[in-house]
């Protein structure tokens, strides 16, 4: 029996904040990946993420064109494209289907949270579904 095809909900945005979505897109395709100074000389720093780099004589903190990016304003996407995901959703975490209840179906798309069981988390995607809300991370 072939599966019934949901339809796509989708959120209804201003033409400005679609513009700055589409803005913000292009932004991340050219944005580096910031590297933590000397994340090539130890393996516990590849794993950490971005730290500012301080020292006094420290060549990224200078600038120096052989020394990777730092992270800096320029590259921030427009602010009102900030904290929306992709789909144009702002996110929720949900942890129960009676959160479901408080949620503007046409603002926000729910993230069900990693704590939740399977149990659960099949309750609040039914639910979801029923009220026609965006759930970004499905398992069905």
């Amino acid at each position: 029996m072939p599966k019934e095809k949901e339809e796509k909900i989708k959120s209804k945005l201003p033409e400005k904040v679609i513009n700055a979505l589409k803005i913000k897109i292009k932004i991340n395709k050219k944005r580096p990946a910031f590297k933590r100074q000397n994340w090539f000389r130890y393996k516990r720093l590849a794993r950490t993420g971005w730290r500012r780099p301080r020292g006094v004589h420290s060549k990224q903190r200078r600038h120096y064109g052989y020394r990777p990016p730092v992270v800096s304003i320029g590259y921030g996407s427009p602010s009102i494209a900030r904290h929306i995901h992709p789909s144009g959703f702002k996110e929720v975490m949900v942890y129960n289907p009676k959160d479901l209840e408080k949620v503007d179906k046409t603002i926000y798309a729910v993230r069900i949270g990693h704590s939740v069981g399977v149990k659960k988390r099949l309750e609040i995607e039914k639910k979801a579904s029923e009220m026609h809300i965006k759930v970004l991370n499905k398992i069905s």
